[in-house]
């Protein structure tokens, strides 16, 4: 299992909660405001990307990343919630 962010700016519309409801079923955190965290067993950075693309605007963007090691300070939550 790896554990894996996704930050966004939505930008126009900024309709968050159809991307929260997605999130949602991944079982995500909100580490900060824009930022969430999730495990996932058999994917890829862009094959999230993909999929998390059905979920925001085209005007939207994603950044995903596949985290090794991390610390936080002052943040809603941390991986450890998960």
């Amino acid at each position: 299992m790896s554990l894996y962010t996704i930050t966004y700016d939505l930008r126009n519309k900024r309709d968050y909660q159809t991307l929260y409801d997605e999130l949602k079923n991944f079982n995500a955190v909100s580490i900060l405001e824009s930022l969430w965290c999730f495990n996932r067993y058999n994917t890829t950075v862009s094959g999230l990307r993909d999929h998390f693309s059905q979920f925001v605007d085209s005007d939207d963007g994603l950044f995903i990343t596949e985290v090794t090691n991390w610390a936080s300070r002052k943040t809603s939550n941390t991986p450890k919630d998960l």
